[in-house]
């Protein structure tokens, strides 16, 4: 029989979760942990928080109970309220970390997604992260390490979370109930991301938006109403696979609302529910562009392996507009608008 522990919800990350257990026997001011989305950062952050709270591994005591599901006093989870974290939260920021601990001896900062913390935000926090009080400790969670924070990574103990394979995100979903043959067709289109997985394993219509992504090149012919026509297509069917997401998020405002109906909507956390939900929509339409179009460039690429392609050149440049479409989906672009530029440019197959 297996004994439960905090870290049970850390999947695919032997080597951190080694590091953060010999961590814990004597913690710094401050860690950075830097992975990919969907490598379980959070998941870590709050196992970490339990055990320094608690001094134990047990996930059953009252205080390790809370901070799993993200409850605890003392341990405040920060995300954007925006598209980057504004001057104005990083200060928010640096006034909590000031206060003492309601309840235990320590008080722990989550700030998620750090990565995405203004440049002037970035010069507020750094003498907060570099010399907190004694009772704080921060746990930084960023997906890559920009070059306005590299000089408050320098003040961190860091730990490096990596993709987690697919065989280790279908495992996970197995474990949580899904079908094996599900499970192993949205970890393989999930490229790592346990979050994203989740998502597409309740989702029945996955295969089907591969295959539409997949068929773009060959149903392009130069004409602007195939593009409109394409564009509306694809936009629908990545709509309606936020069904499942949309689902879960509707089950927690229920849950928050029965909570604020006994306790009252002061201290609920309710404007942070809803803020959540806009980033996780957003997220999901951009993870599902980015994984429809890496499908597009892949029908290209196997165009070329298999040789018989009239102009290769026009081939290789079509993968290079592709990858350069993913890359501008960071800066929340006009979704329609970047379909039909990017659709427009693309050669026939």
């Amino acid at each position: 029989m297996t004994t439960a522990t905090v870290w049970d919800g850390v999947v695919g990350q032997p080597g951190a979760v080694g590091l953060l257990r010999r961590a814990a026997e004597q913690p710094v001011h401050a860690y950075l942990f830097v992975g990919p989305a969907g490598s379980t950062k959070k998941e870590a952050a709050r196992a970490f928080a339990a055990r320094l709270l608690t001094g134990s591994d047990d996930p059953t005591t009252r205080d390790a109970d809370l901070v799993l599901r993200g409850e605890h006093p003392d341990v405040r989870e920060i995300e954007r309220s925006g598209a980057r974290i504004s001057f104005p939260q990083a200060r928010e920021i640096a006034r909590l970390a000031s206060l003492a601990p309601s309840e235990s001896d320590r008080k722990v900062m989550i700030l998620d997604e750090f990565h995405l913390l203004n440049p002037d935000g970035a010069a507020l926090l750094l003498k907060t992260i570099e010399e907190p009080p004694p009772s704080t400790t921060f746990l930084i969670l960023a997906d890559v390490i920009p070059h306005d924070l590299i000089t408050i990574s320098s003040r961190c103990a860091r730990i490096d979370f990596r993709v987690i394979t697919d065989g280790d995100v279908a495992a996970q979903l197995v474990a949580d109930g899904h079908d094996p043959e599900a499970a192993a067709v949205a970890a393989k289109a999930a490229a790592g991301n346990l979050d994203r997985a989740r998502v597409l394993a309740a989702d029945p219509s996955l295969v089907e938006r591969r295959r539409a992504f997949a068929s773009v090149p060959h149903q392009i012919d130069g004409e602007g109403a195939t593009v409109m026509r394409l564009v509306d297509e694809l936009l629908a069917l990545i709509e309606a696979a936020a069904g499942p997401l949309s689902e879960r998020q509707a089950a927690e405002i229920v849950e928050m609302d029965e909570r604020i109906e006994r306790y009252g909507e002061r201290g609920s956390g309710k404007k942070a529910l809803d803020d959540r939900h806009k980033r996780e929509q957003r997220r999901h339409r951009t993870d599902e562009l980015r994984a429809g179009l890496t499908v597009t460039a892949g029908t290209y690429r196997d165009a070329l392996v298999a040789g018989g392609v009239r102009r290769p050149d026009d081939v290789v440049d079509a993968v290079t507009r592709l990858h350069q479409a993913m890359e501008a989906l960071e800066r929340n672009p006009n979704e329609p608008l970047l379909l039909q530029n990017l659709l427009w440019s693309l050669p026939s197959l």
